[in-house]
C-alpha cells in the first residue's frame, strides 16, 4: 500500500514515500529545491504540484541515493536533483 504524497508546512517540504526493493521509503525535497530545479521562472508555484509533474524523476532520484547508501528518510538537495548528462561516445 503506498502513502499519499504531502506538503509539510512546518519543514516546507513535500513528504513522499518511493518504493525501493519491494519497500516504502519515506523521502522528502524542499519547496526551494523542486522551485529551482522544476521551476525556476515559477511564482507562487504548489511545491506539491511540481512534485505530482515530475514524480517519477524524482522517485528515480530517491532509488539512486538509495542505491549508493542512503538510509530513510532520504532528504533529496538540489544536488541530487541535476540533470544526469550521459556521457559523450
Amino acid at each position: 500500500m503506498s502513502q499519499i504524497p504531502f506538503f509539510h508546512e512546518a519543514t516546507g517540504a513535500v513528504r513522499f514515500w518511493v518504493m525501493v526493493n519491494d519497500a516504502l521509503v519515506g523521502a522528502s525535497v524542499s519547496r526551494e529545491a523542486l522551485h529551482y530545479r522544476f521551476r525556476p521562472d515559477g511564482r507562487g508555484e504548489d511545491p506539491l504540484e511540481t512534485y505530482k509533474s515530475h514524480s517519477a524523476e524524482i522517485d528515480e532520484v530517491v532509488r539512486r541515493r538509495v542505491a549508493q547508501g542512503s538510509i530513510e528518510p532520504v532528504m533529496l538537495r538540489e544536488f541530487d536533483l541535476r540533470p544526469v548528462v550521459a556521457p559523450k561516445v
